[in-house]
């Protein structure tokens, strides 16, 4: 039926400011750089998604191959698994990982949209799950805890029951005392996790690791470089830390790999990396075969959806990226999540939009 086959993809950038400016190790965010996605179908039905570019600079090249590969789409139907398989066919030369990937996942995000506002339906109700409440935990950057002292409470009182905060200080020392005061802050009853976005060597990472063991970790997050297989695995082999990676998978074959190697006690799928919501649940079967509890990055309206048909569904990521620019956005209750529909529950803000459009 013509209703449910595509007749136009869109792709949009925007640059929206972030409600919690995030500091890495690497460097300080203030902005998200987003692409939006919007497939629209003979009947008028729109289906949305969006990607994070991580850079502005990436902008420009993300649009323009959303637009190389939209006239390829007309007519074709709602049928995220064979388009994402076509895709696959597409780019198996060059390969789907980078800004090829971002585009294609955000294309997936956006079909399965579509077919939940067919069907009236949440995605997650179409993936064979049902929206529930899930547990979420609230995501900071590099922090000072005597500045954000009363955020950090905040959190817990608003009940997150588990906070991540980033290290990567040039002094290890900082990182400890960091990571104490942190502690005494949130409570010994909520969880901790610690994310050092790949800022460590494997050597330094043994060393620094030792000094956090008293505080009781829930994971840590990414110490070395994230296609350092072997590297995770020998922090992992060599302390007490439980180590958390995967955001910087590209498709089920990047958790494939790290499994293979030992690198985790944990995944974390981004759903824009991971391949969309098809890349996803074919992770997710590897993660459960590898006994490997599953928690999401960013994104969170999506993978609200994708966790509940996670058979090892850990924690979703409370960091909100496209917030400015929906008009509902997705807000934790009790510090737990819950997918909304129909769809993915995305709704732009037109207005908001036209304000944070980038001019190239």
């Amino acid at each position: 039926m013509e209703a449910e086959t595509i007749s136009r993809v869109r792709a949009r950038p925007v640059v929206v400011p972030m409600a919690r400016p995030l500091r890495t190790a690497s460097g300080s965010a203030t902005a998200a750089p987003l692409v939006l996605f919007d497939v629209v179908t003979g009947g008028g039905v729109t289906g949305r998604s969006y990607v994070f570019a991580y850079d502005a600079a990436l902008l420009p090249a993300l649009v323009s191959v959303a637009g190389e590969l939209a006239p390829g789409l007309t007519g074709k139907s709602l049928a995220p698994g064979a388009r994402m398989r076509e895709f696959q066919a597409r780019f198996r030369l060059p390969g789907l990982q980078g800004i090829a990937g971002m585009v294609v996942s955000g294309i997936e995000m956006a079909l399965w949209d579509a077919l939940g506002h067919l069907t009236g339906l949440p995605v997650a109700t179409l993936l064979g799950g049902e929206p529930t409440p899930l547990r979420a935990y609230d995501s900071y950057g590099m922090m000072d805890p005597v500045q954000e002292e009363k955020a950090l409470r905040g959190s817990v009182e608003s009940g997150f029951r588990a906070v991540k905060i980033k290290l990567g200080h040039p002094d290890a020392a900082r990182d400890a005392e960091v990571v104490r005061r942190v502690r005494e802050i949130i409570g010994p009853d909520v969880d901790l996790m610690v994310d050092y976005n790949q800022s460590l060597t494997p050597q330094e990472a043994r060393r620094r690791l030792g000094r956090l063991a008293e505080f009781g970790l829930y994971w840590v997050e990414e110490p070395v470089r994230a296609e350092d297989l072997a590297g995770h695995a020998y922090v992992r082999r060599t302390t007490d830390a439980r180590i958390q990676t995967g955001e910087n998978w590209w498709f089920p074959a990047g958790c494939r790999a790290a499994v293979t190697a030992g690198a985790c006690d944990f995944a974390m799928f981004d759903i824009m990396k991971i391949g969309g919501f098809t890349g996803w649940t074919l992770a997710a079967g590897q993660a459960e075969a590898a006994s490997l509890p599953v928690s999401s990055h960013l994104f969170v309206e999506a993978s609200a959806h994708a966790m509940t048909v996670t058979p090892s569904a850990d924690w979703v990521e409370h960091l909100d990226l496209a917030g400015p620019v929906v008009r509902e956005p997705c807000r934790p209750v009790d510090g737990r999540i819950t997918a909304r529909g129909p769809g993915l529950g995305l709704v732009w803000d037109e207005d908001a939009v036209a304000a944070y459009r980038p001019r190239f």
